[in-house]
This record gives C-alpha cells, sequence and structure tokens, in this order.
C-alpha cells in the first residue's frame, strides 16, 4: 500500500512545477520553515511563498522536483519523510547537488489532514556545510 504522504508529496512537486505557490502553500503549516539554501531559512506561508517564487526564477522557470526512494517514520500526527529528490532544470551551473537526500516533517492538522512543518531538501547535507 502506497503511503498517504506519497502522494502528498507528488501533489507538492506538480504545484512546484506548475509554479502554481498559493495551492502549494495549502500543503504547508502557518509556522512551517523551508531550508532555501544552507544557512537561509524562510519562516511562514508568507516567506516560504516568496521563497518559492524566487527559486523557480533561479532555475529559469523550469524547476521539476520528483522523488525518488522515500522512507517514512510516522509516530502518532508526526512524520518524518527521508527521500532521494531529485531536481531538474534548465539551469545546469547551480552551487548545490540537483540530487539530494531530503528531510521532511509533517504533522497532521487538527483535520487530520497532513501538512509540511519542515522541508529541508539538503537533509543532513546541512551539517556539512
Amino acid at each position: 500500500m502506497v503511503h498517504e504522504l506519497k502522494e502528498f508529496i507528488k501533489k507538492c512537486d506538480i504545484a512546484i512545477k506548475q509554479e502554481d505557490f498559493d495551492t502549494l502553500m495549502n500543503y504547508y503549516s502557518d509556522d512551517a520553515i523551508l531550508v532555501i539554501k544552507p544557512g537561509m531559512i524562510a519562516r511562514g506561508k508568507e516567506e516560504i511563498k516568496t521563497a518559492f517564487i524566487k527559486i523557480a526564477k533561479y532555475f529559469n522557470n523550469s524547476l521539476v522536483p520528483t522523488q525518488g526512494e522515500m522512507i517514512i517514520l510516522e509516530a502518532g500526527d508526526t512524520a518524518l519523510v527521508i527521500s532521494r529528490t531529485l531536481l531538474e532544470a534548465d539551469k545546469n551551473d547551480s552551487e548545490y547537488s540537483m540530487d539530494r537526500r531530503a528531510t521532511y516533517v509533517f504533522k497532521k492538522s487538527p483535520q487530520g489532514e497532513w501538512l509540511c512543518a519542515i522541508d529541508n531538501s539538503y537533509g543532513t547535507d546541512l551539517i556539512n556545510k
């Protein structure tokens, strides 16, 4: 059986590819954080949305994220997702790897819907920077 978070993350990836950042923000908790790059974090939906707009521009509006192998560790209303995240774009001179070992933390809302609380596509590579 496919874990519901795999489908959820797939929807997020589609929203990023389509640059539908209003829809994308529906998938984040109000107090979520996004690791933009090592040493730079966006906090809250407004900053995250602005960051995604800038990220899209950085990648010449051609960013296509996909997920490879994924492990989901769930405890109650919290889940840790460890995923091989693959980024494709027309831009080839990115300072950071386009093949990442991401870590995401999700929390269930009071309505029972998963929301991303921590979006870290760099995973443990943050330690090396």
